[in-house]
């Protein structure tokens, strides 16, 4: 093939593939165009709905893990609270000697196990 035969099949394909992709650009008729885009509104407001959902579900699942982190720390901070209060406590009964001393420990553990018992029952409460 020669370079003259090369360069006038080149144009004939190329006149083709012009006259090809010019068919995409063709318009639309009035109605097509108002059925396309009633259906790209109506595909854009489920999308929109369906990320609010998603978007709505996403908050609920954080709130409802923030507020059981946030009990469960409350939690803990009473069960160490009491824990300190009671060693405390427990060192002072030392001060003391027989049936006293006795007693105070016996107190002091009585105070102990409420102030975790209210800690458990206020962490029921707490967590949804």
């Amino acid at each position: 093939m020669n370079r003259k035969t090369l360069i006038s099949s080149l144009s004939i394909g190329a006149l083709f593939a012009m006259a090809a992709l010019s068919g995409c650009n063709k318009a639309e008729s009035p109605a097509q165009v108002r059925t396309d885009v009633a259906d790209a509104r109506q595909d854009a407001a489920e999308n929109v709905a369906a990320a609010r959902d998603a978007a709505e579900k996403d908050i609920d699942a954080d709130a409802t893990t923030l507020v059981k982190t946030a009990a469960e720390a409350a939690h803990s901070v009473a069960i160490a609270e009491a824990e300190a209060a009671h060693k405390i406590t427990d060192e002072k009964c030392e001060a003391l000697s027989g049936q006293v001393q006795a007693d105070c420990k016996d107190t002091a553990q009585a105070t102990l196990a409420m102030a975790k018992a209210n800690a458990d029952s206020t962490l029921t409460a707490s967590t949804p």
